[in-house]
Protein backbone atom coordinates (compact mmCIF):
# COMPACT_ATOMS: atom_id res chain seq x y z
CA UNK A 1 0.00 0.00 0.00
CA UNK A 2 1.58 3.57 -1.49
CA UNK A 3 0.76 5.87 1.83
CA UNK A 4 -1.31 9.08 0.12
CA UNK A 5 -0.85 12.22 2.18
CA UNK A 6 -4.30 14.55 2.24
CA UNK A 7 -4.90 18.12 2.93
CA UNK A 8 -7.31 17.74 5.77
CA UNK A 9 -3.92 16.39 7.90
CA UNK A 10 -4.99 12.56 6.94
CA UNK A 11 -3.42 9.49 5.50
CA UNK A 12 -4.54 7.69 3.06
CA UNK A 13 -3.71 3.69 3.18
CA UNK A 14 -5.97 1.74 0.99
CA UNK A 15 -9.30 1.53 2.79
CA UNK A 16 -7.76 3.02 6.20
CA UNK A 17 -7.60 6.44 7.12
CA UNK A 18 -5.11 7.58 9.50
CA UNK A 19 -5.14 10.55 11.75
CA UNK A 20 -2.83 11.59 15.07
CA UNK A 21 -2.93 14.19 18.07
CA UNK A 22 -6.11 14.77 18.67
CA UNK A 23 -5.82 16.12 21.99
CA UNK A 24 -9.54 16.04 23.07
CA UNK A 25 -10.41 18.08 25.96
CA UNK A 26 -7.13 20.00 26.01
CA UNK A 27 -9.06 22.82 27.07
CA UNK A 28 -10.29 21.21 29.69
CA UNK A 29 -6.58 20.87 30.60
CA UNK A 30 -5.78 24.40 30.33
CA UNK A 31 -8.75 25.54 32.20
CA UNK A 32 -7.24 23.07 35.36
CA UNK A 33 -4.77 25.41 34.88
CA UNK A 34 -6.07 28.92 34.73
CA UNK A 35 -6.14 29.73 30.86
CA UNK A 36 -9.77 29.49 29.71
CA UNK A 37 -9.89 28.20 25.71
CA UNK A 38 -12.89 27.75 23.49
CA UNK A 39 -14.31 24.79 22.40
CA UNK A 40 -13.23 23.48 19.33
CA UNK A 41 -15.14 19.96 19.49
CA UNK A 42 -17.49 20.47 17.47
CA UNK A 43 -14.80 21.90 14.19
CA UNK A 44 -12.19 18.56 15.18
CA UNK A 45 -15.10 16.34 14.33
CA UNK A 46 -16.89 18.25 11.92
CA UNK A 47 -13.32 18.18 9.89
CA UNK A 48 -13.17 14.31 10.55
CA UNK A 49 -16.70 13.53 9.51
CA UNK A 50 -15.70 15.72 6.20
CA UNK A 51 -12.62 13.89 5.68
CA UNK A 52 -14.66 10.39 6.17
CA UNK A 53 -17.38 11.36 4.01
CA UNK A 54 -15.18 12.29 1.08
CA UNK A 55 -12.64 8.95 1.40
CA UNK A 56 -14.94 6.71 2.43
CA UNK A 57 -12.35 4.48 4.18
CA UNK A 58 -13.43 1.60 5.80
CA UNK A 59 -10.89 1.90 9.02
CA UNK A 60 -10.34 4.44 10.52
CA UNK A 61 -7.31 4.83 12.95
CA UNK A 62 -5.96 7.67 15.51
CA UNK A 63 -2.04 6.90 15.81
CA UNK A 64 -1.99 8.31 19.54
CA UNK A 65 -3.12 10.86 21.25
CA UNK A 66 -6.64 11.18 21.09
CA UNK A 67 -6.83 12.82 24.51
CA UNK A 68 -4.86 15.35 25.83
CA UNK A 69 -4.95 14.89 29.98
CA UNK A 70 -2.79 12.77 31.55
CA UNK A 71 -5.14 12.43 34.47
CA UNK A 72 -8.36 10.97 33.09
CA UNK A 73 -11.62 12.98 34.34
CA UNK A 74 -15.51 12.87 33.29
CA UNK A 75 -15.82 15.94 31.43
CA UNK A 76 -12.79 14.03 29.22
CA UNK A 77 -14.34 10.78 29.28
CA UNK A 78 -17.95 12.31 27.88
CA UNK A 79 -16.25 13.86 25.42
CA UNK A 80 -14.24 10.93 24.18
CA UNK A 81 -18.21 9.27 24.42
CA UNK A 82 -19.06 11.66 21.88
CA UNK A 83 -15.87 11.89 19.67
CA UNK A 84 -16.90 7.65 19.51
CA UNK A 85 -20.71 8.39 18.87
CA UNK A 86 -20.34 10.83 15.76
CA UNK A 87 -17.15 8.74 13.90
CA UNK A 88 -17.69 5.07 14.96
CA UNK A 89 -21.16 4.78 12.80
CA UNK A 90 -19.28 6.08 9.94
CA UNK A 91 -16.99 3.52 9.43
CA UNK A 92 -16.39 -0.14 9.99
CA UNK A 93 -13.62 0.20 12.44
CA UNK A 94 -12.24 2.64 14.65
CA UNK A 95 -8.88 1.70 16.09
CA UNK A 96 -6.91 4.25 18.79
CA UNK A 97 -2.61 3.36 18.61
CA UNK A 98 -2.10 4.58 21.87
CA UNK A 99 0.25 6.96 22.92
CA UNK A 100 1.74 8.79 25.96
CA UNK A 101 -1.58 11.00 26.46
CA UNK A 102 -4.28 8.23 26.01
CA UNK A 103 -4.12 6.52 29.82
CA UNK A 104 -7.07 5.34 30.75
CA UNK A 105 -8.57 4.54 27.79
CA UNK A 106 -8.93 0.83 27.75
CA UNK A 107 -12.81 1.26 28.96
CA UNK A 108 -13.28 2.20 24.83
CA UNK A 109 -12.81 -0.88 24.32
CA UNK A 110 -17.01 -1.23 25.72
CA UNK A 111 -17.67 1.22 22.86
CA UNK A 112 -16.27 -0.76 20.38
CA UNK A 113 -12.86 0.75 19.63
CA UNK A 114 -10.52 -1.53 19.21
CA UNK A 115 -7.11 0.06 21.39
CA UNK A 116 -3.98 -1.26 20.35
CA UNK A 117 -0.40 -0.26 21.04
CA UNK A 118 0.91 -0.72 17.53
CA UNK A 119 -0.93 -1.69 14.29
CA UNK A 120 0.48 -3.33 11.15
CA UNK A 121 -0.71 -1.79 7.97
CA UNK A 122 1.15 -3.97 4.99
CA UNK A 123 4.47 -3.04 5.12
CA UNK A 124 4.25 -0.26 7.62
CA UNK A 125 4.09 -0.35 11.44
CA UNK A 126 2.11 2.46 12.69
CA UNK A 127 3.41 3.61 16.54
CA UNK A 128 2.77 7.19 18.30
CA UNK A 129 6.46 7.79 18.24
CA UNK A 130 6.93 8.70 22.08
CA UNK A 131 9.40 5.57 22.18
CA UNK A 132 11.19 3.54 20.07
CA UNK A 133 10.29 0.08 19.02
CA UNK A 134 11.52 -2.45 16.23
CA UNK A 135 10.65 -2.45 12.78
CA UNK A 136 11.84 -1.15 9.84
CA UNK A 137 9.17 1.14 8.14
CA UNK A 138 7.05 3.29 10.46
CA UNK A 139 4.22 5.99 10.26
CA UNK A 140 3.54 7.62 14.01
CA UNK A 141 2.55 11.08 15.63
CA UNK A 142 3.41 12.54 18.36
CA UNK A 143 6.15 14.94 17.25
CA UNK A 144 3.67 17.77 15.22
CA UNK A 145 6.11 18.59 13.19
CA UNK A 146 6.07 21.96 12.01
CA UNK A 147 8.65 24.74 10.03
CA UNK A 148 8.82 27.89 10.05
CA UNK A 149 8.14 30.53 7.36
CA UNK A 150 8.00 34.33 6.87
CA UNK A 151 4.87 35.91 5.90
CA UNK A 152 3.99 38.38 3.24
CA UNK A 153 4.82 41.50 5.74
CA UNK A 154 7.94 39.59 7.35
CA UNK A 155 6.13 38.04 10.41
CA UNK A 156 7.36 34.12 11.01
CA UNK A 157 4.58 31.49 11.21
CA UNK A 158 4.69 28.41 12.10
CA UNK A 159 3.03 26.00 9.87
CA UNK A 160 1.81 22.37 10.03
CA UNK A 161 3.50 19.72 7.98
CA UNK A 162 4.18 16.12 6.84
CA UNK A 163 7.01 14.49 6.90
CA UNK A 164 7.36 11.72 4.16
CA UNK A 165 11.06 9.74 3.84
CA UNK A 166 11.10 6.28 2.79
CA UNK A 167 11.33 4.65 6.36
CA UNK A 168 9.65 7.27 8.29
CA UNK A 169 6.50 9.09 7.87
CA UNK A 170 5.44 11.81 10.55
CA UNK A 171 1.97 13.01 10.67
CA UNK A 172 0.92 16.76 11.62
CA UNK A 173 -1.10 17.16 14.70
CA UNK A 174 -4.66 16.90 13.61
CA UNK A 175 -5.79 19.11 16.58
CA UNK A 176 -6.15 22.53 16.22
CA UNK A 177 -4.49 23.68 19.07
CA UNK A 178 -1.07 21.77 18.42
CA UNK A 179 1.24 24.75 16.90
CA UNK A 180 3.86 22.37 16.60
CA UNK A 181 7.23 21.98 17.09
CA UNK A 182 9.83 23.56 14.56
CA UNK A 183 11.62 20.18 13.35
CA UNK A 184 14.20 22.48 11.54
CA UNK A 185 14.98 23.70 15.33
CA UNK A 186 14.87 20.91 17.29
CA UNK A 187 12.63 17.82 17.53
CA UNK A 188 10.69 15.30 20.33
CA UNK A 189 10.31 12.11 18.85
CA UNK A 190 13.00 9.55 19.41
CA UNK A 191 12.21 8.21 15.85
CA UNK A 192 13.51 11.23 14.77
CA UNK A 193 16.81 11.47 16.28
CA UNK A 194 17.56 7.69 15.03
CA UNK A 195 16.08 8.28 11.27
CA UNK A 196 17.95 10.64 8.89
CA UNK A 197 15.16 12.82 7.83
CA UNK A 198 16.87 14.79 4.71
CA UNK A 199 15.78 13.55 2.23
CA UNK A 200 11.94 13.24 3.43
CA UNK A 201 9.39 15.25 1.47
CA UNK A 202 8.10 18.57 3.21
CA UNK A 203 4.13 18.85 2.39
CA UNK A 204 2.06 21.30 3.80
CA UNK A 205 -1.62 20.75 4.26
CA UNK A 206 -3.92 23.40 3.63
CA UNK A 207 -7.78 23.19 3.56
CA UNK A 208 -8.00 22.10 -0.09
CA UNK A 209 -4.09 21.35 -1.41
CA UNK A 210 -0.78 20.22 -0.17
CA UNK A 211 2.24 22.40 -0.70
CA UNK A 212 5.28 20.35 -1.89
CA UNK A 213 7.73 22.68 0.08
CA UNK A 214 11.13 19.93 -1.61
CA UNK A 215 13.56 17.96 0.85
CA UNK A 216 13.79 18.58 4.89
CA UNK A 217 17.77 19.28 4.02
CA UNK A 218 17.69 21.18 1.21
CA UNK A 219 14.69 23.61 2.82
CA UNK A 220 16.67 23.86 6.23
CA UNK A 221 19.84 25.45 4.32
CA UNK A 222 17.16 27.60 2.09
CA UNK A 223 16.08 29.02 5.74
CA UNK A 224 18.81 29.05 7.43
CA UNK A 225 20.50 31.66 4.65
CA UNK A 226 17.39 34.08 4.65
Amino acid sequence: MRPTPLPGKALKLGNTLVIADLHLGYEVSMAREGFYLPRVFREVVGRLKSLIEREKPRVLVVDGDLKHSFVPEWREREELKAFVGEVLPLVSELVLVRGNHDVGTLWLRELGVEVVDELELGSWKLVHGHKLVEGERFIIGHEHPAIRLRDEVGALVKVPTFLMGEELIVLPAFSPWAYGNDVLREIVSPFLREYDLSDAKVLVPLEDELLDFGRLGDLGRVLSSL
